[in-house]
């Protein structure tokens, strides 16, 4: 027919036919010729160069209130290979078609131009009155029937495209409405017919897991999927996500070890189909008669709490509201959850319990005072007798049952009633009555198939708390806490493990007693090096005196004669000194604990005593490799250096280098109730049930460029820990390069706020070392640092050293913690576009550990009572103000 209509037509362009072993195609051409006539007497029109910024672009259509029809096509999905009896094709459908093409048209395939595909009478044609009656194609082979259209296009020939319509008539359908799917399109992989079943898409919007097509079965009717053996009678196990059929000998083969349940090995990590959620975690009997009972147990477990077969929360609604996972969670594990639960709106009243779906009466009576969904809105159940409950108006079976209670029902009333079927009018303090006390109320909800309450609903009031709590207990809120080396970032978990009542393991003790004692004998060792040092100092002065005193008779010393000064020890601690700076330089002096501590304990207290040590240790602020945390050690170092020596908790925070299970700890708590939360509005209170998990990782633990960030994507805040006084030191790398601390810190927090899996998570910068800042920037100025060269604050006169009160009377100390503040928020900002959050910490002082782990709670919780604070950069509920004039004095 096509041909036919071919020859009819006006010949515009030459074509020329191709002949190949699958078909014959037939291409249109046009050649250019050259002009060698005579000159032209006029001019040769031109073609614009082509400018994409000329093209016009369609303005946004405004809204208006006229019943006008806008086509939706459904996403495509699998399903059963059948053929069905083509119709001829509708207006709805044809312009369907149409304007998706318009919209995401297809790419035009190799050798065929882009104008050509435009206009080409290959495509679908129809006439202004669109009735569809009158159709182009170049397709060499139609099917049969009338309403028949097949392209060989932009497809293989055994791909089709058909067009269909139910044989009813059409009515006006409002915007956006949802219609039924009219299109079938072909598999290209499997080249069985794929229909899009618009039921299975209509109620999701957002999916949190991706969706596997149903299977197409490949064999007769009733035969094995795999196999393609059996029939009807055969006993299979279905796949709950795409409803693939297996037999006996197919099973294990084509599920393989079930880690999520009854799933193919291709559906793993996909939603289960909604109709087959009802056989969720119930064993069938080919299971029992294929495994055994532990594993079936266990196949049957992981397929109840695979979090992918859970309900996606958000195709939940209650009172207009999609769900979050907490509220599903809550809402499933509750004393009376509700039974059946499936995708779809509800309505719930909060007060009484009661539970249905959006405009129908009451289905259930569930768990009351649970904070899921919206507000109860008032046609929630389509009621229309003018009677209010919790601000619901009922229906005609729930107004006969409060009439048959005894409650007056005349005129428009508004009641209350709570979970216990207790009533009283609106504004009003004293119950009028219960509900459920009659009889005759519970027989007609029977009759009329209303829910009645059951015994543990009595109960609730005081049981659900607990179970409200248990749930709580259940959902962590993380905190991520990771610094640079030395930042204070493990004195920070220290303290918090102090600080919350979650003592050390036994394990953990004496790995922390083993650490305390070898810093000890490190710090011992940078005495014994610094004592060497100057003892030569010492030998040296002697000599220049000497030999300048020349008067003397007894300024030579004989060969025999051995010269000592304030800083020489005996031999016997001298033996002991060479031992232990032998270690220290082989860097093996950890292996030697505990054993060295039983040893050479002893040897301790005599060194300790000896006056070289002491006068060694008065001149310690001249050894630079003896840390600020030694002297605190130093001071007890005989205590220390026994063998019944139990480390205090001042000892642990003090403690340096301490690493719990391999550099990755973490501890739970609860934040204790404290006296400014009871100012506060109850919801600004926090649940005093909600658990808390500090993780606390070390920087070399997260790899090269941060690449095991991803184990922590679960993390709600990130705590980044930079200690103040690191401006002016340096460390050096295993190739020798010496870097700036600061730098290292900054260069740590670009990858870690730059990373994927952090994306749009919340950070809290901590900065720790405020009082060594105190002590050294005194002397040493902040533009030691590269980046902190613009630092140059300006102080009163009158300003009174120590003061912090960050207003213009602040010290040079608080003008520096500002001014690093704020550089780290506009750096945070430039990359994230989003709000750092800044507190400031004493690792020493449990009050400030507790007041950064409350803000940080406080972060958690912001952006639901105001999102504005987590997405405005001129927020000043940030502890810092990103301003300039921040950081000046």
């Amino acid at each position: 027919m096509a041909s036919l209509v071919r020859k009819l037509r006006p010949s515009s362009v030459p074509t020329v036919t191709v002949e190949t072993e699958d078909s014959l195609s037939s291409y249109e051409y046009s050649l250019a010729v050259v002009y060698n006539g005579p000159p032209l007497s006029y001019s040769i029109p031109e073609i614009p160069a082509f400018k994409i910024d000329q093209i016009p672009i369609a303005t946004i259509a405004s809204l208006s209130h006229d019943d006008v029809s806008v086509p939706v096509i459904q996403p495509l999905g699998k399903s059963l290979h059948k053929r069905k009896q083509n119709h001829w094709v509708t207006d709805s459908v044809v312009l369907s078609s149409l304007d998706s093409c318009a919209v995401d048209s297809p790419p035009a395939p190799d050798g065929v131009d882009g104008d050509m595909h435009k206009s080409s009478p290959d495509t679908l044609e129809f006439p202004d009155d669109r009735d569809g009656t009158f159709l182009h194609t170049t397709s060499d082979t139609t099917e049969s029937g009338p309403g028949s259209v097949t392209t060989s296009l932009f497809a293989p020939s055994d791909e089709i495209c058909s067009f269909r319509e139910e044989e009813q008539t059409p009515s006006p359908t409002p915007k956006h409405v949802k219609r039924v799917s009219a299109v079938t399109f072909c598999d290209p992989e499997s080249n069985y017919m794929v229909e899009t079943d618009s039921d299975e898409f209509g109620d999701s919007q957002v999916e949190s897991v991706p969706v596997m097509e149903r299977a197409v079965r490949p064999g007769k009717k009733g035969s094995c999927y795999r196999c393609l053996k059996g029939n009807r009678l055969t006993p299979k196990e279905v796949c709950i996500v795409c409803s693939a059929k297996y037999c006996r000998s197919c099973v294990v083969r084509a599920m393989g070890s079930m880690p999520e349940g009854r799933k193919c090995v291709t559906c793993i990590g996909y939603r289960i189909y909604e109709r087959n959620r009802s056989k969720l975690g119930k064993c069938s009997r080919m299971m029992k008669l294929l495994l055994s009972e532990l594993t079936v147990t266990q196949v049957m477990d992981d397929e109840r709490s695979c979090e992918a077969n859970q309900i996606p929360p958000e195709l939940v609604c209650v009172n207009l509201q999609p769900l979050n996972r907490e509220q599903l969670k809550l809402l499933l594990n509750c004393r009376n959850p509700p039974k059946q639960l499936k995708p779809g709106s509800y309505w719930y009243d909060k007060a009484s319990g009661f539970w249905g779906k959006d405009g129908q009466p009451p289905s259930q009576i569930i768990s009351p005072q649970l904070d899921v969904g919206g507000r109860l809105h008032k046609n929630a159940s389509n009621g229309n007798t003018n009677v209010i409950i919790n601000d619901r108006e009922i229906t005609q079976k729930e107004r006969l049952i409060l009439q048959l209670a005894g409650v007056p029902c005349e005129g428009t009333p508004n009641f209350w009633v709570n979970a216990d079927g207790s009533y009283r009018e609106e504004g009003q303090r004293n119950d009028r009555g219960c509900i459920w006390d009659k009889r005759v109320a519970r027989l007609a909800c029977a009759i009329l198939s209303l829910p009645v309450p059951s015994k543990s609903v009595a109960l609730s009031c005081e049981g659900e708390t607990a179970n409200t709590d248990s749930v709580h207990r259940k959902i962590l809120h993380k905190f991520l806490l990771v610094g640079s080396v030395n930042s204070g970032a493990c004195t920070i978990f220290k303290q918090a493990k102090l600080l919350y009542n979650d003592p050390f393991s036994e394990n953990e003790l004496q790995n922390i007693k083993s650490v305390i004692q070898s810093n000890l004998f490190t710090y011992l060792g940078i005495l014994l090096e610094g004592r060497a040092h100057f003892e030569e100092e010492s030998l040296l002065e002697n000599r220049k005196r000497r030999s300048v005193d020349e008067s003397t008779s007894s300024g030579n010393i004989g060969s025999d004669d051995v010269e000592t000064t304030l800083y020489s020890i005996g031999s016997r601690l001298k033996a002991f000194s060479d031992w232990l700076l032998k270690y220290m330089v082989s860097g093996n002096l950890d292996t030697i604990f505990p054993a060295a501590t039983r040893e050479y304990g002893p040897m301790v207290e005599g060194l300790w005593k000896d006056k070289a040590i002491q006068a060694t240790y008065d001149r310690r602020n001249e050894l630079k490799m003896l840390p600020r945390s030694a002297n605190y050690f130093l001071d007890r170092a005989v205590e220390i250096s026994k063998t019944d020596y139990e480390p205090s908790d001042t000892d642990i925070l003090y403690a340096e280098g301490i690493s719990l299970s391999n550099s990755l700890t973490s501890m739970e708590f609860c934040f204790p109730k404290s006296n400014s939360e009871d100012s506060l509005f109850p919801e600004y209170q926090h649940e005093s049930s909600l658990r808390y998990q500090l993780i606390r990782v070390h920087p070399k633990s997260l790899g090269e460029n941060c690449k095991w960030l991803e184990m922590f994507e679960e993390t709600d805040v990130v705590m980044f820990s930079v200690a103040l006084s690191d401006y002016d030191e340096y460390t050096t790398d295993s190739k020798g390069v010496s870097t700036n601390k600061m730098l290292v810190a900054k260069n740590l927090f670009e990858n870690i706020i730059s990373h994927r899996s952090f994306h749009n998570k919340k950070f809290l910068l901590v900065l720790t070392k405020f009082d060594l800042l105190e002590e050294k920037i005194e002397h040493i100025p902040l533009a030691q640092c590269e980046w902190f060269s613009d630092f140059q604050p300006f102080i009163s006169p009158n300003q009174k050293k120590g003061c912090s009160n960050g207003n213009n009377n602040s010290s040079l100390a608080q003008c520096a913690f500002q001014y690093i503040a704020v550089k780290f928020k506009r750096l945070f900002l430039s990359i994230t576009g989003r709000i750092l959050f800044v507190s400031l910490v004493n690792g020493l002082e449990p009050d400030t550990i507790d007041e950064a782990l409350r803000y940080g709670r406080e972060v958690m919780e912001w952006e639901k009572w105001d999102p504005s604070i987590v997405t405005d950069p001129k927020s000043e509920n940030t502890s810092t103000s990103i301003d300039e004039q921040s950081y000046l004095c």
